[in-house]
């Protein structure tokens, strides 16, 4: 038996421990090393509760809801001290009619170029411009005061976007068959990607920005864009004859896309993701816009060609109910008022505005304007930062 002293015990413990330090393969001190910072063995790592944006984007605030920044009263510094308006421009009249959302009454009617069809708040919202689709200029105006700027020079501007990072305008340019990425300031050509659909019009991003969904309304098609990139990358035709896609809007949980189709009579329900075929759902004759509530539940879906507002419940996943204009009408596009309350509409080809209770479903005022009323702003609206269109706040 051997007999170990005190000293004897404590060195061959020694070299038990340098042995057993020395154990590990080099692999296994390269795994060491290549995950420094992993959660310890046994534990799940807790992955981010939304992938990474486009880069520069403002981070989502609210993964299960991407207009959590757009409740009632939730105003950006930026906007506070400009007056309520509600703009209109009328594309048979080549003006814009001023409405105060307080009297109902047109305040002002400003001149522009021609054939205005929208009018869009600026990524930074210290803007709106009047897209003169047939004069090819873009109209800037101060919302701050109500006065235009100098026009700008911009081919076929039949709708604009911004990318949700800010770092470029989209210029829809529906008969040139392009998408026009600029700068969102000086409105410089920065890239045109061709587009073989026809009638581009309408489009809204993923919930991470990093592509977004397009509208051929002419060709009865579909886009995905990868946003950085500027590249088309999915096209597709809708399965219905005669398509005409018009405004798309996506989900407050960002996972569904909803297309307005004017001919279809209904939305279509598209996963952004996979760009798989999507499934028709019937709103009613005409089915033009897509406007999301202050508190994320639902959508008013007007359909211009009888006279209704189909309205959707998110949580139900159907349209809940339907309401119509006492006299018909035309409703097609517009916003939703600050505090929420109002559905504010143009009415395409009956040269006048609705104001819609967005509890009840009344008409509260109908306001005459110009000729031909189409892509209305209500402006302040609640909000970061503007996606483009007539006001699509995140």
């Amino acid at each position: 038996m051997l007999h170990l002293t005190k000293r004897s015990t404590i060195l061959l413990a020694a070299a038990l421990l340098a042995a057993l330090a020395g154990c590990g393969t080099s692999s296994d001190r390269a795994t060491d090393s290549s995950t420094k910072g992993a959660a310890p063995p046994g534990v799940t790592k807790k992955k981010p509760a939304t992938p990474p944006g486009l880069p520069g984007m403002p981070p989502v605030l609210d993964p299960k809801d991407i207009y959590s920044a757009n409740r009632p009263g939730n105003l950006s510094p930026v906007v506070k001290g400009f007056p309520s308006r509600v703009y209109v421009p009328n594309t048979n009249s080549n003006t814009v009619s001023v409405i105060d959302p307080a009297t109902y009454k047109v305040v002002e009617t400003i001149p522009v170029g021609i054939q205005p069809q929208h009018v869009v708040p600026s990524w930074d919202l210290k803007t709106l411009w009047v897209n003169n689709n047939r004069g090819h200029t873009l109209t800037p105006i101060d919302p701050a005061t109500g006065v235009a700027g100098k026009p700008v020079e911009v081919h076929d501007p039949y709708n604009l976007y911004f990318t949700p990072n800010g770092k470029h305008a989209i210029v829809m340019a529906s008969l040139d068959r392009e998408l026009v990425f600029r700068d969102p300031h000086t409105m410089d050509r920065v890239h045109t990607e061709p587009v073989s659909c026809y009638g581009v019009n309408h489009a809204d991003f993923s919930a991470d920005g990093k592509y977004f969904i397009v509208s051929c309304e002419f060709s009865g098609e579909l886009l995905k864009v990868d946003t950085e990139k500027m590249k088309v990358i999915g096209q597709q035709k809708l399965p219905f004859e005669g398509a005409m896609p018009q405004d798309v809007k996506i989900s407050p949980d960002g996972k569904t896309f909803y297309i307005a189709d004017m001919m279809a009579h209904g939305m279509w329900v598209l996963d952004g993701e996979k760009f798989t075929e999507p499934k028709l759902l019937p709103t009613g004759k005409g089915c033009h816009g897509l406007y999301i509530s202050r508190d994320s539940k639902e959508m008013y879906v007007p359909n211009r060609g009888e006279g209704s507002i189909s309205v959707f419940d998110f949580a139900q996943n159907k349209l809940a109910k339907k309401w119509w204009l006492p006299d018909g009408g035309s409703p097609d596009m517009g916003g939703v008022s600050s505090d929420g309350k109002v559905l504010w509409l143009s009415g395409r080809y009956d040269s006048e505005v609705y104001a819609i209770d967005t509890t009840t479903g009344k008409q509260l005022a109908r306001i005459p304007v110009g000729g031909g009323p189409h892509g209305l702003a209500v402006y302040p609206q609640p909000g970061r930062y503007s996606l483009g269109h007539t006001g699509v706040f995140r």
